[in-house]
C-alpha cells in the first residue's frame, strides 16, 4: 500500500488534508468483516506544532461535550469502570495507566532516549481467536529533542470521519500533560494509520467533509481555536460528564 502524507503546521490543516487524500485517492475496496465496503489509504498526519492554534477542526462526529469526555477518558480514565463491571474488554487509558510512570522516568534519566515507548496492543487479547475488538491504537512513542517533546503514534486501523480527530486531539493533550511534567515545550506530533479508513455508510459525510474544505475561502470557516474559546466550553461541559459518570456507575 502506497503511504500518503498530511503534513499542516496545526492539527486542524494536517486533518483536512488527510481528509481530502483519502476521498481523492483512495480506491474503494471490500471489507468482509464488516459486510460493507471502504475508502482506504496508509496515511501520515504529520502536525509540525501540536499545540497550534486554531486547534479545533469543525469537521469531525461530535462537539465540545463529546471532545472533554474523550479526553477525559483517554488521559483519566473516567470509564475504566466498566472492565470491571464486564462491560468492555478493556480502555485505552487502561493499557496505558501502568506505563506513564515510566515515560517520564525514562525521559528524566535520558533525554536523549529512544526508549520511551507506550505499548497498547496486548497480542494475548488482540489476537486471540473471536475476538471482534482489538486495539485500533498499537503504540506510541515520545521523543526530546531540540527542548521539544515530539510524539508518534501508530494505529492498525483509524476511521478518518469518525474518530480520528478525536484521536488525535486527545493524544495531543496527553502529549501537552507530560511536557509539562517534564519541563518541555511540546513539539511535533505524528499520527500514522496503517488503514485509514471511511465505510460506506459515511461516503457521503467524507464527500460533505472535502466539499467544504475545497470550498473554503478562509481556514476560520473550518476551524475554532482551542484556548480561550473550546477549552472553556469543554470545560463547562465538566460537571455534566462527571454526572453521567456517576449515573453510569450506579446503574
Amino acid at each position: 500500500m502506497q503511504e500518503y502524507i498530511a503534513e499542516g503546521t496545526t492539527l486542524p490543516e494536517a486533518y483536512h488534508k488527510s481528509l481530502e487524500l483519502l476521498e481523492d485517492y483512495a480506491p474503494e475496496t471490500p471489507c468482509p468483516d464488516y459486510a460493507t465496503t471502504q475508502k482506504e489509504l496508509s496515511m501520515t498526519l504529520y502536525v509540525e506544532e501540536a499545540l497550534a492554534e486554531p486547534m479545533i477542526s469543525r469537521l469531525f462526529a461530535g462537539g465540545f461535550r463529546e471532545l472533554e469526555q474523550y479526553r477525559q477518558e483517554i488521559l483519566d480514565g473516567i470509564l475504566d469502570f466498566e472492565i470491571e463491571r464486564g462491560n468492555w474488554a478493556y480502555t485505552y487509558h487502561s493499557r496505558m495507566k501502568d506505563q506513564f510512570p515510566f515515560i517520564l522516568r525514562e525521559l528524566r534519566r535520558n533525554p536523549d532516549s529512544r526508549r520511551a515507548v507506550i505499548d497498547i496492543r496486548d497480542w494475548r487479547h488482540d489476537s486471540a481467536e473471536g475476538n471482534e475488538n482489538p486495539a485500533c491504537l498499537q503504540h506510541i512513542q515520545y521523543f526530546i529533542r531540540d527542548g521539544k517533546l515530539h510524539c508518534k503514534v501508530l494505529f492498525r486501523s483509524n476511521d478518518a470521519c469518525k474518530a480520528a480527530f478525536m484521536n488525535a486531539f486527545a493524544l495531543i493533550m496527553l502529549q501537552e500533560r507530560f511536557a509539562g511534567l517534564l519541563g518541555v515545550k511540546a513539539g511535533s506530533y505524528t499520527h500514522r494509520a496503517n488503514s485509514y479508513h471511511c465505510y460506506a455508510r459515511d461516503f457521503n459525510l467524507l464527500r460533505g467533509y472535502t466539499d467544504r474544505i475545497k470550498g473554503a475561502s478562509a481556514p476560520e470557516e473550518l476551524t475554532y481555536c482551542y484556548s480561550g474559546e473550546w477549552d472553556e466550553l469543554m470545560q463547562s461541559a465538566a460537571g455534566d460528564i462527571a454526572r453521567t459518570v456517576e449515573e453510569l456507575k450506579h446503574r
